[in-house]
């Protein structure tokens, strides 16, 4: 039996053919643009996005060389919302989960419901990235459009509209990323749907993740070269089904995803609905896995604050690397020196993230000296941003959420350096993974799960999911950085008011 996981993300959108083990048979990706007309404002022609996702789902089963694909299932971006007529066809561009212009519903909903009692009945603080916020947005800004649309869907129950849904349905992790859907009843709810006027017939049929929800369309079957018949199940989320791709289905595991941000998901057995949550800004959601629950930290700049080191900094260590034939990340991790730097660096370069999601804050960089090297400051940017991560794990502890090992995925995985450095700052073992494309590897799970290939997503995850490298902490190592770790904690509250100031 074959499988394909689709990735439809913010920036582009992949395609991975995979067998029974989740071996790679296949792949195919395309990038595509976010449109930025003022400030706060973040779109998407989703007709591209789905032409393009066509292409890559042919990319892959045409590199893959096989027929026989069983089924497919899908993860996607968060929070997008694309209102449609019934012919599935968009009637605006998607307002991405980036998009803020929707501020001032988020702050008629908090008023209006209270933002604990929002968070007590669907798990998401009232904020413009929720989903039911840019409905209200069309609502009171675009009648017109409001008026005409048949469903307001995200890309989830959009692509697999496309691909031949028997009827609209949205999975249960992107609907209780809504704000509009119920954490306990698993449904819409109707309480804060009738308050704000605002049809359930304009939301999709929810429904369980790796539910079978019809058929390829036939004409779509031999456009995009598969087997007539392939059955579409629904996915998830991208942080679910990326978890699930890295075998986060039990408490105490999570998942590192570092790429240009740094996002740590974790799952738990009953919904997490505490002030520590709330207070922390932790959404509460649904996992792929059912009966399972679902929350993230999010720290805005992780491999971006690299990036952003190598482009005003780091000219010498690009022409070296240029010369020596590698990557400039690799020679900065080479020359990093051992232990933790003398230097400690605030990375609230965008705003900080978890647990304070405070937008005035500002990065600093503290402890320089004439003795200080351009691989201090180097060195400083990887403690810090694991530092960081650690105030987030230790905060989910005090919510009642605990975490002993992390599954490294995304750029700073192939990080060796980076990796024992997680592993000494916050105690936990650190492990890779075979498969790097751990949301198109959830999404296959499901889908094979769904066709009868696992007898549950467990023994998919068993069968699949394969650790590569462990990266165990060092006692006296974690002491050392320890011992700055407490002085990095004060860091944000001694600079709060200085810059609010600047």
């Amino acid at each position: 039996m074959y499988l394909l996981g689709l990735d439809v993300g913010t920036t582009g959108t992949k395609a991975v053919v995979f067998d029974i083990d989740g071996n790679i048979k296949g792949y195919g990706f395309q990038e595509y643009d976010v449109i930025c007309k003022k400030p706060g404002w973040a779109e998407q022609g989703s007709e591209k996005v789905w032409e393009l996702t066509k292409l890559v789902i042919r990319q892959a089963v045409t590199e893959s060389r096989v027929r026989d694909i069983k089924a497919l299932s899908l993860s996607v971006q968060g929070d997008a919302i694309i209102p449609v007529d019934k012919n599935i066809h968009p009637l605006h561009n998607a307002l991405l989960g980036m998009d803020y212009r929707s501020k001032e519903q988020a702050d008629f909903c908090a008023k209006l419901f209270g933002e604990r009692e929002l968070f007590d009945i669907t798990g998401m603080r009232p904020h413009p990235l929720n989903s039911l916020t840019k409905i209200l947005w069309f609502k009171q800004v675009l009648p017109d459009i409001y008026a005409k649309t048949y469903k307001f869907m995200t890309y989830a129950d959009f692509i697999l509209s496309k691909l031949g849904a028997q009827e609209p349905v949205i999975d249960y992790t992107m609907a209780s990323r809504t704000m509009a859907f119920d954490l306990r009843s698993k449904e819409w709810s109707n309480k804060i749907l009738d308050t704000l006027d605002v049809d359930i017939n304009l939301l999709s049929k929810t429904v369980p993740s790796g539910e079978i929800v019809g058929e390829i369309k036939p004409e779509l079957a031999d456009e995009l070269e598969l087997p007539k018949g392939v059955l579409l199940v629904t996915g998830g989320h991208d942080q679910t089904c990326a978890a699930l791709g890295a075998g986060v289905i039990e408490e105490n595991i999570a998942i590192d995803s570092h790429g240009t941000a740094e996002v740590v998901s974790t799952a738990f057995n009953k919904p997490m609905l505490n002030d520590f949550m709330f207070n922390s800004y932790y959404p509460c959601y649904c996992h792929v896995k059912q009966n399972m629950y679902f929350t993230f930290s999010l720290n805005h700049v992780g491999g971006l604050l690299l990036k952003w080191y190598r482009d005003n900094l780091g000219y010498a260590e690009v022409r070296e690397a240029e010369e020596l034939g590698i990557d400039a990340y690799q020679l900065m991790d080479s020359k990093v020196p051992k232990g933790p730097s003398s230097v400690l660096i605030l990375p609230h370069f965008n705003g900080s993230g978890t647990p304070w999601c405070d937008l005035d804050s500002k990065g600093a960089i503290l402890g320089l000296t004439m003795a200080t090297t351009r691989y201090d400051i180097v060195k400083g940017i990887l403690d810090s941003l694991t530092y960081e991560l650690r105030i987030n794990i230790e905060t989910m502890k005090e919510a009642g959420i605990t975490i002993n090992e992390l599954r490294a995925v995304g750029g700073a995985a192939k990080s060796s350096v980076w990796l024992q450095i997680k592993a000494d700052i916050t105690g936990c073992k650190v492990v890779t993974l075979k498969v790097r494309e751990a949301a198109c590897l959830g999404a296959a799970i499901l889908a094979g799960t769904a066709a009868g290939g696992y007898s549950s997503v467990d023994e998919g995850v068993k069968r699949t999911v394969m650790i590569r490298d462990v990266y165990q902490p060092n006692e006296n190592m974690y002491k050392l950085y320890d011992e700055k770790y407490n002085i990095y904690k004060d860091i944000y509250g001694a600079l709060k008011e200085i810059n609010k100031r600047l």
